[in-house]
């Protein structure tokens, strides 16, 4: 069905995915109903039919959009060549990127089984892009004698657990100001590894 004449997409569309995003991390993606998401757009429940066919079209985007950016964002970040300091950089930027980020963090990652087995597999081929960067960074570390990894594949996901979990404690204006954080976080990464 076309858009009506004078509909505002550019707007409706954002708030949408904005009204979707607040509302699965709040109380869940099964919890919400497509009628709720519109009452807090401010729409006719049959409006949203005009900018997403359906709820689980409407997760499936907000995790792809997520994961899309965060590996836009990692290509166009200045990597140091050796080992040690990439991996310092892989992790200050990734516990930077999801402090950020905490309500798609928290649907990337906990709604994962919500999701059709096409759209599970869609997300799960660009979270393993994701995750071969840092598995790469490990197997070459390895390879120069400056980590020591018994398993990199193993080791890739232990550190993307712990790094991602800063996001599901840390609140601005705490103890500890976000920079800290990550530098933190960059250095028990770096321990983890036996660097």
């Amino acid at each position: 069905m076309a858009r009506k004449t004078g509909s505002h997409a550019d707007i409706t569309g954002p708030r949408l995915r904005s009204a979707a995003r607040a509302l699965f991390a709040r109380h869940g993606y099964a919890a919400v109903s497509m009628r709720q998401i519109a009452a807090e757009v401010g729409v006719q429940a049959g409006a949203l039919y005009l900018y997403t066919p359906d709820k689980q079209t409407l997760l499936f985007d907000l995790m792809k959009e997520h994961l899309d950016d965060l590996l836009a964002t990692l290509a166009a970040q200045p990597l140091p060549a050796d080992p040690r300091a990439r991996l310092a950089a892989f992790a200050h930027f990734h516990v930077a990127y999801h402090l950020d980020r905490p309500a798609e963090v928290f649907i990337a990652y906990m709604e994962l089984r919500n999701l059709t087995p096409e759209n599970f597999a869609a997300i799960e081929r660009l979270r393993h892009r994701y995750e071969d960067a840092l598995q790469a960074i490990l197997a070459e570390g390895v390879a120069a004698g400056v980590f020591r990894v018994p398993d990199a594949r193993l080791a890739t996901m232990a550190l993307i657990a712990m790094l991602t979990g800063a996001s599901q404690w840390y609140r601005e204006g705490g103890r500890l100001p976000r920079e800290t954080v990550a530098e933190i976080y960059a250095e028990m990464a770096l321990r983890a590894v036996g660097a």
